[in-house]
């Protein structure tokens, strides 16, 4: 547990170094790290993590148009079937509008899934709100970019 936590600082340090040459915002910077640990939790299929980052009234739109709210989203990620291996984003940016914010990109996944292969390359888009000090994600959507 301790491993796992002093690992989740090295990262985020580590995140927040590279993003903050990108943004002068810190809030916006800050969301940036956010991202990045989501998909660090993707990968390690921690929703404990991914529990703190989504809002009780997350809403979940998959590429493939299925929308699932928070308790789904999480159960998705306990799934045993759903074994991530690669969760990355890039050039994702950030619209800041006072406690709500806007965080897109590119995105790529791979790993299986009920024993099945996949890798996904697409757009993102996450919606977040400042919430008592703290931001969490209400709402998140992918689509797929074709090859």
């Amino acid at each position: 547990m301790i491993r796992t936590i002093c690992c989740c600082l090295l990262l985020a340090t580590r995140l927040l170094a590279q993003t903050a040459s990108s943004s002068s915002n810190p809030q916006e910077s800050k969301l940036l790290v956010l991202e990045h640990l989501w998909n660090e939790a993707q990968v390690n299929r921690d929703s404990a993590a991914l529990e703190r980052l989504v809002a009780e009234r997350f809403v979940n739109t998959e590429y493939d148009g299925e929308v699932s709210d928070r308790s789904k989203f999480l159960a998705d990620i306990r799934d045993p079937e759903f074994k991530p291996t690669l969760v990355q984003i890039q050039n994702a940016k950030v619209n800041s509008y006072g406690n709500t914010a806007v965080v897109y990109g590119f995105y790529h996944t791979k790993g299986t899934y009920q024993g099945r292969p996949y890798e996904h390359f697409g757009r993102f888009t996450d919606t977040w709100m400042l919430q008592d000090t703290r931001w969490q994600c209400v709402a998140s959507h992918t689509s797929l970019v074709k090859k």
